[in-house]
């Protein structure tokens, strides 16, 4: 994904004049010719997140389209109070582009790892949340919110599924409706495990790439009169739980899932260890979605 967004990002870069690349000394190599190209509106400008932010601010008030990137935690959460004020309280457009969520940094400990990205910006009001599967999807997904004014966050990872899927910003794409059924939701990188996990059960699964602003009308379409929703997340679990709450009020609505376990990580490893320890491979989501539709 992160080549995808490089690329993508200069071809702005040429297309539109108002884009605007600011870089946390993070993913230089992928900028190289857009360095060359348009040396005034790609700057690099150090490890240093806050100001990478609040200099993306200055920018978009001149008219134009900032782009700013770096890895997860840093560029999510250290900044946090720049991307409140500076943008969604001045109503001002940027593109936050990050990397290595959850845990692609595993070998390098907590410090490099996200899993509370999403959940903790799901508490600013006004803030765009896209979560692609696949490469493909990132650069429709991007090119799509670009310069739709608002302040987006796009959480990009070295996990991806195999195939892409025909996403549109702001939706949920369905995958399997089965009319009556439980509800499986699979949000980016999940799909494919999702999709093994419930290959011999009777689900209807749909499959999110916009967090938030989040596709109420079509959970609703998807939803049974007593609606059973489970909801596979790549960040700590539950993060949707309101949103899938709130799309079915005043319905009463028995809702579980599974994603990264909420507690400080001390170890080191790979991603795929992360991923066996908090069953977010098909057998744990299977084991875990079982228990649930038995519980019912």
């Amino acid at each position: 994904m992160r080549e995808r967004f490089g690329a993508t990002a200069s071809a702005l870069l040429d297309e539109d004049e108002r884009a605007f690349v600011l870089l946390a000394d993070i993913s230089t190599g992928y900028f190289e010719g857009a360095l060359r190209t348009h040396p005034d509106r790609v700057i690099r400008i150090g490890i240093m997140e806050q100001t990478v932010l609040s200099a993306a601010a200055g920018i978009a008030l001149e008219g134009f389209v900032p782009i700013v990137h770096s890895i997860a935690p840093f560029i999510a959460l250290r900044p946090i109070e720049q991307i409140r004020d500076d943008f969604l309280y001045q109503r001002l457009g940027v593109n936050i582009v990050s990397i290595g969520a959850s845990y692609d940094y595993a070998s390098d400990g907590y410090t490099h790892h996200a899993p509370d990205d999403v959940p903790t910006l799901m508490g600013l009001a006004g803030l765009e949340i896209i979560a692609p599967g696949t490469p493909a999807e990132l650069e429709v997904l991007l090119r799509s919110a670009f310069a739709d004014g608002a302040a987006t966050y796009y959480r990009l990872s070295e996990q991806r599924n195999a195939t892409d899927q025909d996403v549109k910003r702001g939706e949920l794409t369905i995958i399997r409706r089965q009319p009556g059924a439980p509800l499986v939701v699979a949000v980016g990188p999940m799909l494919d495990r999702t999709l093994e996990a419930t290959r011999d059960l009777d689900v209807s699964v749909a499959y999110a790439t916009t967090v938030t602003p989040f596709d109420a009308a079509t959970l609703r379409s998807l939803a049974a009169d007593e609606p059973e929703v489970f909801v596979v997340e790549p960040w700590y679990e539950g993060a949707l739980a309101r949103e899938i709450v709130a799309a079915l009020a005043p319905r009463a609505v028995r809702l579980g899932g599974i994603g990264v376990r909420r507690q400080v990580t001390i170890g080191y490893g790979s991603a795929a260890d992360f991923d066996d320890e908090f069953g977010l491979t098909p057998a744990g989501i299977a084991a875990r979605l079982r228990a649930f539709l038995a519980a019912g």
